[in-house]
């Protein structure tokens, strides 16, 4: 046999790490790496999650409220007299010093944006847990009590997947299931598994006054449940070629949207 030169020990290590890019468990073609959109990365996290989730990852409670922005009562946080919204949270242990670091950078830009508050757990009746569990998911809205919010530590540490979950415990659904995104995307249904197309599933949302937002971290990216990962599931109309699924952090329509569902509007609104 030929001796190992340095080239094609570099070349066989160099293959080793492609390999270990693509997530044990998960559909052929979900990759965790730095170029995939949100949606990419959660799915991929979520790959070995016992839940039963919708549209990737949202908790599916036993009674299915329409919320995405026409929230009601019963599924938005409370409003203190001061006009801000203070959301309890508990952070469990497993996390290291940096990662709880980063979940509480997350949380503070909210309150840096919108009239949303997260503020430690003492002894309310409704607050979220954030977990470090088999995935990236979250209920939307209040559920009331303790609401489980998974942020595996391999997998959904990262600021745009944090904030995309909390988004979702406040009251909304993903960007492209608004009732108006065929007049925006086109859904390719023909490269999406017949289990996967209810994930795709449009709701009956009032969109609170603010345009489509390709830009949302809330949108999946092009190739979200493809069965082709060189075909599109989700394709921006009239120009194919817009990006969708950004994963760095809120858009001004993702901060828009909260502070209208909430009634912010005595707040000056920060984008920057």
């Amino acid at each position: 046999s030929r001796p190992i030169t340095s080239l094609s020990l570099l070349l066989l290590l160099l293959g080793l790490c492609h390999t270990c890019l693509l997530t044990e468990g998960s559909e052929p073609g979900y990759y965790n790496n730095e170029n995939e959109s949100t949606g990419a990365r959660i799915l991929a996290a979520n790959s070995k999650a016992h839940e039963n989730l919708i549209e990737g990852d949202i908790l599916e409670p036993s009674n299915i409220v329409t919320r995405n922005a026409k929230c009601k009562s019963e599924c938005l946080w409370k409003k203190s007299r001061s006009g801000s919204v203070k959301v309890p949270y508990k952070i469990s242990n497993e996390y290291s010093p940096a990662e709880r670091q980063l979940i509480e950078s997350a949380m503070a830009d909210f309150r840096k944006r919108t009239c949303i508050q997260f503020v430690p757990w003492k002894n309310q009746e409704d607050y979220i847990s954030i977990e470090n569990g088999d995935g990236c998911f979250s209920s939307v809205g209040r559920v009331g009590g303790r609401q489980r919010l998974s942020l595996k530590r391999r997998g959904c540490m990262k600021l745009g997947i944090i904030q995309h979950e909390f988004i979702h415990a406040l009251g909304f659904y993903h960007e492209q299931s608004r009732s108006d995104r065929d007049k925006y995307v086109r859904i390719n249904w023909q490269n999406i598994k017949e289990k996967h197309k209810k994930n795709f599933n449009k709701h009956d949302t009032h969109n609170l006054d603010t345009p489509y937002d390709y830009g949302s971290i809330m949108h999946y990216g092009k190739h979200t449940f493809a069965i082709d990962r060189a075909k599109e599931t989700i394709i921006p109309i009239p120009d194919a070629s817009v990006e969708i699924g950004q994963r760095k952090k809120m858009s001004k329509y993702d901060i828009s949207k909260i502070n209208h569902l909430y009634n912010c509007f005595k707040r000056k609104t920060r984008f920057l």
